[in-house]
């Protein structure tokens, strides 16, 4: 069951390669000299679903790389799983019967807030 603006997005690696904007930088946060001269950081921009998926875990840019498309496959097939369709359910007793009598206590207590009539003119 597909609605139409849902579509199906590739999973495969090598399909997934020529489908991604790849951009390295610096990733922040401690680590000193090391940290701050190589860009080990990897985005990965998903052109035809919008998505942006980011890796700065580890030191090695290869091994943010393999992480971020990893996340990114696993983004796109939980977006490429049929919705499941919701199934309409009764309101249970006990909540109906709360919903009167609060309503119930609401009308008393606008009620009350009225004037009397012989207050009127």
């Amino acid at each position: 069951m597909m609605t139409p603006l849902q579509r199906k997005f590739d999973t495969d690696l090598e399909l997934l390669k020529k489908q991604v904007v790849i951009e390295t930088y610096r990733s922040g946060g401690p680590g000193g000299q090391r940290k701050n001269k190589v860009e080990t950081a990897v985005r990965l921009r998903h052109l035809p679903s919008g998505m942006t998926v980011v890796a700065t875990e580890h030191r090695s840019q290869a091994e943010n790389r393999r992480l971020a498309f990893e996340r990114l496959r696993e983004r796109l097939m939980k977006l490429n799983r049929p919705l499941r369709r919701r199934i309409p359910t009764r309101t249970p007793q006990g909540a109906a019967e709360k919903r009167m009598e609060e309503k119930k206590m609401r009308s008393v207590k606008k009620r009350l807030r009225q004037k009397e009539p012989e207050d009127w003119g």
